[in-house]
């Protein structure tokens, strides 16, 4: 479900939402992000549309929403949600 690109980055920058690893292996950090149902979205917007649907976010700038924990931004411009 989840691109290489996409999968890679969340095990690489895991430790910018979790306290210790959750994934060791690809493997492990696809099937978690199947798991938790991690969102990929194609740009600002769709994130921004997604988190006020989701969390709350009132009085938050769009910088720190983008910068926030849960929020990944993937090389080719798309951005990863994972919500802990």
């Amino acid at each position: 479900m989840y691109d290489k690109l996409v999968v890679e980055t969340f095990l690489e920058k895991q430790l910018q939402l979790f306290p210790e690893k959750v994934a060791e292996s690809y493997d492990e950090a696809a099937e978690f992000l199947e798991d938790v149902c991690a969102v990929v979205c194609k740009n600002k917007k769709e994130v921004m549309d997604y988190l006020e649907d989701g969390m709350d976010i009132t009085g938050m700038t769009e910088e720190e929403i983008m910068s926030s924990e849960e929020v990944f931004p993937l090389k080719d411009g798309r951005f990863l949600i994972v919500e802990g």
